[in-house]
C-alpha cells in the first residue's frame, strides 16, 4: 500500500543511511522498524501467547498397538471404526 509519512530531517537522513549501510532500501528500514516497534508494544501489553486450556478425557488410553507416530495407522484405524459403526 502507497501512504505518504512526515519525518523528521535528520531521522530521515539517517535511516538513509542504514539503508545503506545494510543494502536494503528505505522502504524495508521503515517497515522492519515499525514491525519492531509494532512487536515490542505487543509484548509489553501482554498480547503474547495466551494460556488455553485444553480438555481431558476419560478413559484407558490408547488402544493395544495404536501409534500416534502413524499417521496412516490412525487414518487405518478410524476407517475400521466407521465400518464398525455403520453396520
Amino acid at each position: 500500500m502507497r501512504t505518504t509519512i512526515r519525518l523528521d530531517d535528520q531521522l530521515l537522513a539517517d535511516a538513509k543511511m542504514l539503508a545503506a549501510k545494510s543494502g536494503k532500501t528505505l522502504n524495508a528500514v521503515i517497515e522492519d522498524s515499525l514491525r519492531a516497534a509494532l512487536a515490542r508494544q505487543a509484548k509489553e501489553k501482554g498480547g503474547g501467547h495466551k494460556t488455553v486450556k485444553l480438555p481431558r478425557m476419560s478413559g484407558e488410553g490408547l488402544r493395544p498397538g495404536v501409534s500416534l507416530d502413524s499417521n496412516a495407522d490412525l487414518f487405518d484405524l478410524m476407517e475400521q471404526d466407521l465400518e464398525t459403526n455403520n453396520k
